[in-house]
């Protein structure tokens, strides 16, 4: 990726949460390539470390910290740790999140409370322990990864739904919020994607049909909008929730 003038990211400290998707590796990445430093936290079987792999090929500084997302003591606990090595953080992509399908009236209450509080919750304590930094410094970027479910239904997913419908409405009200102190939340609603390409050849399927752009996505194709709210250049865009979705809303 070639970073346009004015997203150069040299000298900003990133910090992304992983998940076990295998997008971590081009958002950590990119970041790496434009610039940052980035740290990188998750569990221990999430793929932390193959994008610390991917984002140390820069030659900036990427550390990984060992976090349960669903626990503030392990995400304040992180965070610190993070601001001993980096002493700042100028950049928050909320990155990790699970997916869930199932019929409404089958959801179990346990279900239900383990895929809020891992697409929900964790965003909600990240932002508490990184917003501390960023309001004492009176700058920073948040940026949510959430989904076109946000403001979608989808079928066997209310829950799932429901969980990108309030990050949408924290991206929008946080940055109401802190938007005065130099702080810029925005979100990147996710079309569908996959980590493989389709082989040269091969027929689209019907999902990929039914797309206008007659493919399924890659990570790569977030990587751009993701530099570009994470630099400098976007202090006019605050509490957008732009779409990359290869024209699926668009559809609907």
């Amino acid at each position: 990726m070639n970073t346009p003038e004015g997203w150069d990211l040299s000298g900003k400290k990133a910090v992304i949460s992983a998940d076990r998707r295998g997008w971590t590796s081009s958002l950590a990445g990119a970041l790496a390539e434009a610039g940052a430093d980035v740290a990188i936290i998750g569990s221990e079987n999430s793929d932390m470390k193959e994008a610390s792999i991917s984002a140390s090929r820069y030659g900036n500084k990427v550390i990984c910290q060992t976090t349960d997302l669903l626990s503030k003591d392990s995400i304040d606990g992180a965070i610190q740790n993070i601001l001993d090595d980096f002493e700042t953080i100028d950049i928050l992509v909320n990155n990790a999140k699970a997916n869930f399908g199932k019929r409404f009236e089958k959801v179990t209450e346990l279900e239900f409370d383990n895929l809020m509080d891992f697409n929900f919750k964790s965003i909600f304590l990240t932002c508490q322990a990184v917003g501390v930094t960023m309001l004492k410094n009176q700058k920073g970027h948040i940026i949510n990864i959430t989904s076109n479910l946000s403001v979608r239904g989808l079928w066997n997913s209310v829950v799932a739904c429901s969980s990108e419908g309030a990050i949408h409405q924290l991206t929008s009200s946080l940055a109401l919020e802190w938007g005065r102190d130099g702080i810029r939340v925005n979100g990147i609603g996710a079309g569908w994607l996959s980590t493989k390409h389709r082989p040269e050849g091969e027929e689209p399927n019907l999902l990929e049909r039914y797309l206008p752009s007659r493919k399924i996505g890659h990570p790569d194709d977030l990587t751009q909008i993701l530099v570009y709210l994470s630099s400098d250049s976007c202090d006019f865009v605050n509490g957008q929730t732009l779409f990359i979705d290869g024209g699926a809303l668009a559809h609907a």
